[in-house]
Order: structure tokens, then C-alpha cells, then sequence
């Protein structure tokens, strides 16, 4: 270290010799410091340059092994050999400034000690120790502290590699280097903190011309870094905010386990939460009477009814496995075939097995809606198996696979299970009608649906009328406007034909119902297909997952349906919806003979398509089975 002071030293002498000023003489050092290192600087730059070009492609594996550390950590080896980039690079300047800095301090203490020079710099004593002297001295380290703050702002937005940081690092790191200035400028004479501050102040100029000589812009894909940068955070927004317990969390990791720890797993039903099982329900018990075939549930909700359902299911293995320990599990899935409600496989955070590549993948809809219009674009493109609940979805899925040119997925003209539940439960409870004829509200979750544009003026036109009426809140009102639906419930607690209803364990109110009015809500079809009575449909905006539905040649099954199952009714015409009412309650008898012929032409295999779906898996599981002896 001695030799390094000298020699600092002897370039602190030549300067001062210059000046005629130590002020000045450190200012110029500090430039020619930044002159001779400037290559160092440029190279510095191309690398920067380099990873931040690689960014998409390393986002691309983050992206895809989402959750594999392990394989993240190879993959970048293998790209950053490929570039020939070096990430410890990136330590270079840390230590170049280190060494300068520590070897400045030595070279200005020695100088100082000399007792030749003129130490006096704009009034200041540049030998002065400002944790000692404090008063006016304090300045030193405020102009360390805020020269720090001013090239971290200017970095952000400058030096490409700390402008790809978040703004979570970004403010970190500048919290730690203005930090270390205030440290270092209260610590050392004022001749270093003025080495500090002119270091500084020459990278932001430095930094200006690097970008000049070498533009980032001219290496970077913007677009293309843009577009996986939104796909990894969209992707690290999964399960966030869901509080868990410890609990929950080693209750994952066994399940993790166990789940991989099993072999030749043929059949895997996943579910986003315990609501999703009505779904898969006839088709697993049609399994479990007809077969000796383990079925593995996986859910990423841990008080799924699964888990209880288990206990006198033995052919049943549930695991809890949360949303963002699933991408992992789903990429590194061995199964014969894995069975989903959630679409877009592929298009987001769940990839198809990277592991192994011939699992059929099947989707269920939960919705006897339009697949196109109620869904993303391709949200079911990455299926092998799509089971389809009526006509209109075939059509559609036939008329999407032409108008992308997308390969033939199998079409199942399966049914819709929950349906026939609720057409079995209806039958049972038909006995119960009251003599008090019901109207159920039953509002959509989106965008000026009934409850947010028009409620108040339904209910005022409909208070009057002798009939009991039910408004059943979509649960996502319940949870986001718990105000407003108590403020309901007092509105009308003296009403006693009115009812806001906020339980959703019973299903009473729904077979009840004589009359349902409701907006874009797929409950409508389920309703009017399990009790044959009709729908009302306010006219409020319609919900468009899909912006370019209307490229597939065929009209969405939610647009025409709801003329042949009752009455639409334009928003600005709800105040007079006591008139509809009574027109399509006096109706009821003939809205009945359609809506059942409607049913039978419109939903495969009615009261089957358990036994539908559940056949079609066995005979996919044995033909998997077969071609492997």
C-alpha cells in the first residue's frame, strides 16, 4: 500500500505543481484519473451493454423454469458462455475505486504532514477532519452525501445496466451510497471528500460521453426486453398478498414431495380452489365407481373440500401445492394425462411438462358460454383435449382452429356435469314451490353490471309487486363491497318482499326462482336449462375477454341465447321493470317448451355427460397404458 501512496503521491505533487492550489490539484487528479481510466470505462460500458441485450433471453429462461433454481443457474451459465460475458466483471470499478481512494488518503495525509503546500481550498482547510472540527466543516461531508445523490439520479436514468434495476434496488442502492458518503466525508479530511465529490460530478460527465461513443439503444431490443420484463413480473404477482401460515407453507413443501415422490402417476386433476370441484365432481366419481385408477388433486387452496372428500375416497391423493410453487410443479409434471378448469396453459405463468412431453392435456369448461368471447384469445389453443359442452363450442373451436391455422385439438361433445346436478337437485326440490311467486337478481362481476349501474332503480320499480324478490350478489361484490351490501340489507330490512341475500351455501333461492333477472352472468344458461324457466337480460355492456371474437365466423352463443330464453331489457327501460316481469311471468308456460327443446339441441348428452367424460378418460388412460407394452 505504500507504494501506492508514493506513487499517488508523486501525481498529487505534479498537479499541485500545475495549480498551485492542493484544492486543485486533487480536482485535477481526480480528472486525469478518469482520462487514463477511461478505456477501462468503455469496456465497463460494452459489457453493461451485453447483459442488458441478453435480458430478454435470460428473462425467457427465467420465464419458462420459473421456480428451478437450479436450472435458471445452468442455463445462464450456458448464455453467458455463449456471449462470452463474465458477470464478475461488474466488481472492477468497486475495487479500482477502492484502491484509489485508499491510496489518496495516504497520499494526501503524507502531503499534509509535509506542512509545504497551501491546504486552503475556497476558505476550507482541506486538511481538517470535520468529525473533529465540526462547525462550518460540515459541509464536507453534505457535499460528499448530496454529489452521491445527484449520480444516482443521474445513473438511474443514464447507465443502462442501473436503469434495467428495479426501483426497489435502485433506491436502494443509492440509499447506500449516499450512506457512505455522509460516512466517509465526516471521516476523512476535506481534501479526499473533495476527491469524492469531483469523482462524482466527472462520472456524470463521463457517463454522458460513454453513451455518446457507445449508445445502448443501438444493441438493445427494447421491445423485446419490455415485453418478457411485463411477463416475469406478471409472473411474480402470482399468490402474492395471499397471506399463509407456517402451517400452510410446510403443509406445501410435504406435499411437494410427496408428489414427486410417487411414480407412473396416470391421472392428475388440478383446481385453483374448492369451488372449482363441482366441476370435475361427475366426472370423478363415474372414475371412482368404474375403476381402481388413483386419482392426484392437486389444489392451491388449502381448506379445499378435497382434502375431507379424501378421507372416504381412498383412490383419491390431494395435495396443497400454492400458485407459485404450481409453475414449478406443472413444468416438471409426469403424468399420462393432467385435467384443468384454468385455460390458457402455455400463454402464462403454467407451461406444459418440460419433463415429459406426450401428457394429454384436457380442458372442462366451467361455463356453457362462448369459449370466444368469454375467454383470451387462445386460451385453450395449448390443450391436447377440449371437453365442450354444446354445438356452439365445437363450432367455435372448429372455426378458431381454421382462422389461426392452429392443429386439431380432440373435440369431446361431452356435456356440462354441473348442470345435471343442479337438474337432479331441482327435480328433488320441485316439491317445495310456494304459492308467492320469486325473482331472483343474479348480477355479473364486471363492468356496470346490475348492481353498480341500475339496482336501485330495479328495486324501486319492483318493491310494489307481489312478488318475493331475491337479490343474490355476485360473491365478488360481497368481498369488495361489504358497505354496500349491508347498506342494502338496511335499506330494505322493512320490506318484507325483499331479500339481499349474501350466503352462498345454500342453493335454495336459485331452484326456487320462478323468474331470474340478471346481465351477461353465465348462471342465466344454468339456471334456465336445470328449471326450464326464463331470464330477463339487462342490457348492460358486454364483457369481451376476446377483442377479436367476431374474426370467428360464428355468433356467440351469449348474444343470441338470450333472446330465445326470455327478454332483454335496455338499461334506460329497468325503472318499467315491473311491466317485464309480469309479461314473462304470464309467459312461463310457453317459455318452458322452448327452453327444453333449446337444452336438448344445445348441451350434449343432458343428464350423461358424467358418464361421457368419465368414459372417454378411462379409454384415454388404456390406450396410453397399451402402446406402452
Amino acid at each position: 500500500m505504500n507504494s501506492i501512496n508514493l506513487f499517488f503521491g508523486i501525481i498529487l505533487d505534479l498537479c499541485y505543481h500545475i495549480c498551485n492550489n492542493f484544492g486543485g490539484a486533487i480536482i485535477l487528479f481526480t480528472l486525469l484519473s478518469k482520462i487514463v481510466l477511461f478505456p477501462l470505462s468503455l469496456w465497463l460500458q460494452k459489457n453493461s451493454i451485453k447483459i442488458v441485450s441478453m435480458t430478454p433471453e435470460l428473462n425467457k429462461i427465467k420465464i419458462h423454469h420459473y421456480g428451478d433454481a437450479e436450472t435458471i443457474a445452468e442455463e445462464q451459465q450456458k448464455l453467458y458462455k455463449e456471449h462470452g460475458y463474465n458477470p464478475f466483471i461488474t466488481v472492477v470499478p468497486t475495487l479500482i475505486q477502492i484502491i484509489i481512494l485508499l491510496g489518496l488518503i495516504g497520499a494526501v495525509r503524507e502531503t499534509i504532514a509535509k506542512g509545504t503546500y497551501n491546504i486552503w481550498f475556497l476558505g476550507l482547510d482541506l486538511s481538517v477532519l470535520p468529525y473533529v472540527n465540526k462547525g462550518v466543516y460540515i459541509i464536507s461531508p453534505l457535499a460528499a452525501g448530496l454529489s452521491s445523490l445527484m449520480l444516482s439520479i443521474s445513473q438511474n436514468k443514464s447507465n443502462i445496466l442501473q436503469a434495467e434495476q428495479s426501483k426497489g434496488m435502485q433506491y436502494f442502492t443509492m440509499g447506500l451510497s449516499v450512506g457512505i458518503s455522509l460516512i466517509l466525508g465526516w471521516y476523512v479530511p476535506g481534501g479526499v471528500a473533495l476527491y469524492w465529490v469531483a469523482s462524482n460530478l466527472f462520472s456524470m460527465i463521463q457517463q454522458w460521453i460513454l453513451n455518446k461513443v457507445l449508445d445502448p439503444m443501438d444493441y438493445v431490443d427494447e421491445e423485446e426486453l419490455e415485453k418478457t420484463k411485463k411477463e416475469l413480473e406478471e409472473l411474480k404477482s402470482v399468490d402474492q398478498g395471499k397471506k399463509r401460515s407456517r402451517e400452510d407453507k410446510r403443509r406445501e413443501k410435504a406435499d411437494y414431495k410427496r408428489f414427486f415422490s410417487i411414480e407412473n402417476k396416470h391421472l392428475v386433476f388440478y383446481s385453483e380452489s374448492s369451488g372449482f370441484y363441482k366441476y370435475f365432481k361427475g366426472i370423478i366419481e363415474y372414475i371412482l365407481d368404474n375403476t381402481n385408477v388413483t386419482i392426484h388433486y392437486i389444489t392451491s387452496d388449502p381448506q379445499d373440500q378435497i382434502f375431507e372428500l379424501s378421507r372416504t375416497k381412498q383412490q383419491i391423493k390431494p395435495y396443497y401445492i400454492g400458485e407459485n410453487k404450481l409453475i414449478t410443479l406443472m413444468m416438471k409434471m409426469e403424468a399420462d394425462i393432467v385435467v384443468m378448469t384454468m385455460p390458457d396453459l402455455e400463454n402464462y405463468h403454467i407451461k406444459r411438462s418440460y419433463i415429459k412431453k406426450d401428457i394429454d392435456y384436457i380442458f372442462i369448461p366451467h361455463s356453457m358460454c362462448s369459449l370466444n368471447l368469454t375467454m383470451r384469445k387462445g386460451s385453450t389453443d395449448h390443450f391436447d383435449t377440449v371437453f365442450c359442452t354444446g354445438k356452439h363450442q365445437v363450432e367455435e373451436a372448429l372455426k378458431t382452429e381454421e382462422a389461426y391455422q392452429l392443429p386439431k385439438r380432440k373435440l369431446v361433445q361431452w356435456g356440462y356435469s354441473l348442470l345435471d346436478d343442479m337438474r337432479e337437485d331441482f327435480k328433488e326440490k320441485q316439491g317445495a314451490e310456494t304459492k308467492k311467486k320469486t325473482i331472483l337478481i343474479a348480477p355479473s362481476w364486471q363492468k356496470d353490471n346490475i348492481v353498480d349501474s341500475c339496482l336501485d332503480e330495479m328495486l324501486d320499480s319492483l318493491k310494489n309487486t307481489d312478488y318475493n324478490i331475491v337479490v343474490r350478489p355476485h360473491p365478488q361484490h360481497v368481498r369488495h363491497q361489504p358497505e354496500r351490501m349491508e347498506f342494502l340489507k338496511r335499506q330494505y330490512e322493512n320490506n318484507e318482499n325483499i331479500e339481499i341475500q349474501t350466503d352462498f351455501s345454500l342453493n335454495n333461492t336459485v331452484y326456487e326462482a320462478d323468474l331470474m333477472i340478471t346481465d351477461w352472468s353465465g348462471i342465466a344458461y344454468e339456471y334456465s336449462f336445470a328449471t326450464y324457466r326464463p331470464v330477463i337480460f339487462i342490457d348492460t355492456p358486454m364483457k369481451i375477454m376476446n377483442p377479436e371474437y367476431q374474426r370467428i365466423d360464428t355468433e356467440p352463443f351469449n348474444i343470441w341465447m338470450r333472446d330465445v330464453l326470455g327478454k332483454v331489457v335496455k338499461k334506460e327501460e329497468v325503472p318499467k321493470i315491473a311491466n317485464v316481469t309480469e309479461e314473462v311471468m304470464n309467459s312461463i308456460p310457453q317459455y318452458r317448451e322452448s327452453i327444453k327443446q333449446y337444452a336438448q339441441d344445445y348441451v350434449y348428452n343432458l343428464d350423461h355427460s358424467a358418464e361421457v367424460g368419465g368414459e372417454y378418460i378411462i379409454q384415454e388412460l388404456q390406450e396410453i397404458i397399451n402402446s406402452r407394452k
